[in-house]
Order: structure tokens, then sequence, then C-alpha cells
């Protein structure tokens, strides 16, 4: 049977239908209905964040975010990284804004804050770090730079749910910062995303941006779009968000027999866990190198493929190397981000991955046949 990188969590078909039992019974889908409103103050109480404002994904909560803080300016640059999913660069983009790319550090695969200063102009708004795999920004020094330069720090977090550094919930740190509910994560409503923020005025921006800027029946006071997240989706979020110990719980069982089978290897190297952060076993990233280990990123990923085994070139190609933004970037000027991309390979990782397959995953690796 082939081994994906990623399957979806599911809760019981039974605990479902419990929740969404009420939605055939009063008719109300969408909206920001009661069981929309409960997932909200639940996550809220999760998270250990004051304030979140629900969206139909990940990508409308961070561009939708970006516009409640007033940062879609004229000529405005935001920092950020070119070693992320696309649509981190492309809500800077769709903002009317231009992306400026910070190299990342070579050991977690974030944004390197000692490379931040020098890119910071007078036409600098925001800086955009985000969360790779799990493994947590420099938090602090990035806070320093942004106060020092009176900029707005908007994290991606799309891979960071649940994570905590220093006890305090990721959600808290900068101004505002997006999860991601997709399918594919560790937490998931199907579709889904959610943008956590400190100041209590960007709550009702972020409403009017996601409902047409309505504010009673005969009132719209703004221009805004339609981003709400739907009843089944929620209820979706609130099963998940039961269980979501026992999925991380599991998570790290998988990890774990990776970092058991997979350390020491010359030409393999792979994340540490980070001081200070309770993390949540998101993805398993390996980085070959061909010198020491014999083969290299996408010679072990077809013989992975060979043996039925889908791992994934995340994140392939980097940013500034994709067709849309290459003719406008270099992607030379953040060389270690460009490294990273041509030779990390994420395993198969989820909740319901058997420490078996685990084993032939890692079995098929070491052969290098």
């Amino acid at each position: 049977m082939a081994i994906y990188v990623t399957q979806s969590s599911m809760p019981d078909l039974e605990d479902y239908i419990k929740e969404i039992k009420p939605i055939f019974e009063s008719k109300i889908l969408t909206n920001m209905g009661p069981i929309y409103k409960r997932f909200q103050h639940q996550l809220i109480e999760y998270l250990k964040v004051p304030y979140l404002s629900l969206f139909v994904n990940g990508h409308m909560a961070l561009e939708m975010g970006m516009q409640a803080m007033g940062l879609n300016i004229p000529e405005g640059e935001v920092i950020t990284t070119p070693f992320t999913f696309v649509s981190t660069t492309h809500a800077i983009s769709r903002n009317g804004l231009t992306p400026v790319f910070c190299d990342i550090k070579p050991d977690d695969y974030t944004m390197d804050p000692d490379k931040i200063e020098e890119l910071i102009t007078d036409k600098t708004v925001a800086i955009m770090p985000v969360h790779v795999y799990g493994n947590v920004c420099d938090v602090e020094r990035i806070e320093q730079i942004a106060k020092k330069y009176n900029l707005k720090v908007i994290y991606d977090a799309a891979h960071a749910f649940g994570c905590t550094y220093k006890g305090i919930g990721i959600g808290n740190f900068g101004d505002a910062s997006m999860f991601s509910f997709h399918a594919t994560k560790c937490f998931h409503s199907i579709e889904g995303g959610a943008v956590a923020f400190k100041d209590s005025s960007y709550r009702i921006n972020l409403h009017d941006l996601k409902n047409f800027g309505i504010h009673g029946p005969d009132d719209v006071v703004s221009i805004g779009g339609n981003a709400k997240l739907d009843e089944f989706r929620a209820a979706m979020g609130i099963c998940n968000l039961n269980r979501i110990a026992i999925c991380i719980e599991k998570r790290k069982q998988v990890y774990q027999r990776y970092i058991e089978r997979l350390s020491g290897i010359d030409g393999i190297k792979l994340c540490s866990l980070q001081e200070d952060v309770e993390p949540n076993y998101a993805y398993f990233p390996v980085y070959f190198s061909k010198e020491q280990f014999g083969k290299n990123r996408d010679e072990v990923d077809e013989l992975l493929k060979k043996n039925e085994i889908y791992a994934r070139k995340y994140f392939y190609p980097a940013v500034n190397d994709m067709t849309c933004y290459k003719d406008q970037y270099s992607k030379y000027e953040t060389p270690i981000a460009r490294d990273v991309s041509l030779n990390i390979l994420t395993l198969p990782l989820y909740e319901n991955l058997e420490l078996t397959d685990v084993d032939k995953i890692c079995d098929v690796i070491l052969s290098k046949k």
C-alpha cells in the first residue's frame, strides 16, 4: 500500500454527526452562527490569545489581516522569507506591496534576524516572518528590530498551531499571527484559517473585510469581501480540537522513531527541537548532502517513489525562483534559502502512520538502492 506524505486526521464519524446535527435543525449554515462562535472561543482558549478572527482559509486570513492593520500602503515594502509556501508572498503582492526577501538560518530554516536590518528602507512597513515546520522564529530579536524601526510584524504561523514559546501561545507574538486549518495540517477544519491579534481595534476591521463591510441589514460601512468560515467546517474544527492532544502525541511517536533511525547518519541533517518551545511535530524535514550521503535529495525522492512512498520537496522551489517572481528577484541573494530548497525533503508524517511504515521508509532511505 502506498504511503503518502500526509493524511488528514479525522474525528469519529459519530462525533462529527453529533456536532452537525444542530445545523440541520436550525438551518443556519453560515454567517457566523452559533457553532462558528463556539469554535472561535475554544480556539482563543487553546491558543492562549486575547482575540481571534476566523476565516474561510489561511490565505484570506493573512491577506485580510494585512489590510486590517493598514499595511496596504502604495509602494510599501514587507520583509519576508523566500522559504515558505507561495501564499505568504502572494498575500503581500495582492495587497499592492513589494516583498523583500531575507535569507534564513541554516539550522531551523526560519528568517535570519541578523539579516533583517540591512533590508529596511524608508518604504518598509512590516516584517512577515514564517514559523517553518513547527520551528519558531526568533520572536524576541524580531520584536526588538520592529520596535526600533516602528514596523508592524505579522507572522505566518500556518505550521505552528499549538506551539508555545516559554509557555506563551505563539499567536501572541508580533502584531498578528495567521493560522491555517487546511486539511493537510496537524489541526484542521477541512479548510479554514484565523488571525490572532492583541489590538482589539483590529476586530471590527477584520469582521468588515470578511463580511462585505456589513454592519446591519441596511448598513454597509466599508468595502469588504466574503471570507467567512461556515458552520460545517467550524464543527469539524471543534471535533479535531477536542482530540488535538491525541493527534500531537501520535505524531510525536512518529517523529521520535524517525529521530532514532536517521540520527547520526553522514549526509543527513535533521532539525533539533528548540529550547523553550513546545512543538507540534508538524513535519519531518531532512536535508540530504550528496557528498556525504551518496545520494542527493532528488535521488532519494525517486528511490522512495519506486517503493510507493511519496515524500515532498517542501519548500521547493524557493519563492524567488518561482516563475511568477524570478524575473523580479535573484535567488542568489538568499543563498541559504536556495540551498535548503534544493536539498530538503519532508518525509511522511501523520497521526495514523504506523511505526512499521516509518521503519520501512527509513530502511529504503538507508539502503540507498
